[in-house]
């Protein structure tokens, strides 16, 4: 369910949520399902950076760190007026259930005619991040080129 300004999502992972933590927290995996690169300083007040789709770089900050259980860290794109670095929260957090991982996800703090095209994109990435996480090969992301903004 999205509200004007969030969206939501839960998904289920066929992986233990150490497994799914690590691809929210180790730039390696990290980017088997989205971006180009990724620089990530887990810890709270730590950096958070993305770089999306070439030279789209989405820039934040770590805000909770529960090992395993919850992230959380502030969103927003370099160069952005509408959604700058720091200006949107995502948490993330992660329960065990019957040997997968149920995923709640929350992107709050969105202008609310942001919340479209943020919509599409979480809904791209986090479909890859399944796969992923699970063990399969999600592919080239056909996104990885730069689309118009």
């Amino acid at each position: 369910m999205d509200s004007s300004n969030s969206i939501q999502r839960e998904l289920t992972i066929e992986a233990d949520p150490a497994t799914v933590f690590a691809f929210f927290t180790d730039p390696q995996r990290l980017v088997r399902w989205v971006g180009a690169s990724a620089t990530l300083d887990v810890r709270p007040g730590g950096l958070m950076m993305v770089d999306v789709q070439q030279g789209r770089l989405a820039r934040g900050e770590f805000k909770e760190v529960v090992p395993v259980t919850r992230l959380a860290y502030s969103w927003g794109w370099e160069g952005s007026d509408n959604v700058p670095p720091g200006s949107s929260l995502i948490e993330i957090d992660l329960m065990p259930k019957d040997g997968s991982t149920v995923v709640h996800f929350t992107h709050s703090g969105l202008p609310p005619d942001q919340v479209p095209g943020h919509t599409e994109g979480w809904n791209h990435y986090l479909a890859r991040l399944v796969v992923a996480a699970s063990g399969g090969d999600p592919g080239p992301d056909p996104w990885r080129q730069k689309r118009p903004q």
